[in-house]
């Protein structure tokens, strides 16, 4: 398995796309095949299902691609059933509190830094008898990434403090609900949209945490924050590439 979170420290940088709406696993190894390094399944939208998620999550676990889940809510019940499922990580949407960030951290890490549910003999241990569990646990809660998903000026505001939370990897900006909750709905040129994300990159530095941004058009709209300091992005979904590439297509041969 891919070590994002060791890229991450070394100061790599990591590039994935979101799985929304197509659940064939080889959609998994498509990706891989095409270069990028992770997705994240996203099961806050859409009618993406447990079983659904486990198919795509398990496969990455085969060929070695991380897979992420975009959970719905903090809560028990959703956060283990995916991290049983062997997801790498999760992205909390609309986290605008610590204390959102710190329950995901309890139900998502084992102790001691978090209360995360025990049952080993399950997808994410390979349905391998684990010899030394607590040594299991602690490496489980290294390679797990968490991110916080920055979606309003609210969450904006308290992002320093959010990112101090332990165990919290990745502040993630959520464009389009982050620029409609500002009253500026798809404006990402606008001054105090351009405020904010730089605002979310001093916060992550300051912290020593990782930031990214999703952008679902052109790839060089990710350009500028990249050269920002931005590490962990998403561009795209399953959706928008085979319709981008339906349209071109179709162009040429409609003429």
């Amino acid at each position: 398995m891919a070590n994002l979170k060791e890229t991450l420290r070394n100061g790599g940088k990591v590039t994935g796309t979101m799985v929304t709406t197509f659940m064939e696993p080889d959609v998994i190894t498509m990706l891989q095949v095409c270069g990028l390094d992770y997705c994240i399944i996203d099961c806050e939208h859409g009618s993406i299902n447990y079983k659904d998620a486990a198919d795509l999550i398990g496969r990455g676990r085969a060929i070695g691609f991380p897979v992420l889940v975009r959970i719905p809510e903090v809560r028990r019940e959703v956060v283990l059933k995916y991290m049983d499922a062997g997801a790498y990580g999760l992205l909390l949407p609309n986290c605008d509190t610590v204390e959102q960030a710190k329950l995901l951290v309890e139900l998502s890490k084992y102790a001691p830094l978090g209360d995360r549910g025990v049952s080993l003999l399950r997808p994410h241990a390979g349905y391998q008898p684990v010899a030394d569990a607590p040594a299991y646990m602690k490496q489980t809660n290294e390679e797990t990434i968490l991110m916080v998903q920055v979606e309003s000026p609210v969450s904006v505001n308290n992002l320093d403090e959010i990112l101090q939370v332990e165990g919290i990897d990745c502040a993630f900006v959520g464009p389009n609900d982050l620029s409609q909750s500002m009253g500026i709905m798809g404006q990402y040129q606008h001054p105090d949209f351009l405020a904010a994300m730089d605002r979310v990159i001093a916060a992550a530095k300051k912290n020593n945490k990782v930031c990214g941004v999703h952008f679902t058009g052109a790839p060089e709209d990710l350009l500028p924050y990249i050269e920002k300091g931005m590490r962990m992005n998403l561009w795209s979904n399953d959706i928008g590439m085979m319709m981008a590439r339906a349209r071109q297509g179709m162009a040429v041969l409609k003429k």
